[in-house]
């Protein structure tokens, strides 16, 4: 069977953003590992405050406040994401729809993690802040629809 729009590819789509909500703390862990060393044995306290406190540059310090930041914030968005998706496929959404805003909502996440990360002023942190509420917007859209589909058919 042919890989096309119409095939039900947006499941993927669950664990794709998982991975990249997931992936900017794997690059803060090997930030901090790689410069004062990461406390494995209480790793919460990786924080900003005991950063600057072990002597890590502030530069670093701000980088891994900000691939923190973009790690919470990915798994924030997760869940509604997920339930958007799932539900979308439960109440039969078009596959091309469903399929069209997942890659547009993963391509929003990396763009937006990539900002967020290397944001170093207020306008940056105006895009980004403009990426995530577009971001926002697509699993809404497809609970939206997935809500009018449900309702129309009496689901």
């Amino acid at each position: 069977m042919p890989i096309t729009l119409a095939t039900p590819l947006s499941l993927y789509s669950i664990p794709i953003v998982w991975f990249v909500g997931f992936y900017p703390h794997n690059r803060r862990y090997a930030l901090i590992d790689r410069t004062i060393g990461w406390d494995n044995v209480n790793p919460r306290s990786n924080t900003k405050e005991t950063l600057l406190q072990k002597g890590m540059a502030p530069e670093l310090v701000q980088r891994a406040a900000n691939l923190a930041g973009a790690h919470q914030n990915g798994f924030e968005i997760f869940p509604l994401w997920a339930a958007a998706v799932l539900t979308a496929n439960f109440v039969g959404v078009d596959h091309s729809t469903v399929n069209i805003v997942s890659g547009a909502f993963i391509g929003l996440r990396l763009l937006f993690n990539y900002v967020y990360i290397n944001q170093d002023s207020k306008a940056k942190s105006g895009i980004r802040t403009l990426l995530w509420f577009v971001g926002a917007l697509l699993p809404h859209y497809l609970l939206v629809k997935s809500a009018n589909k449900a309702r129309i058919a009496g689901i």
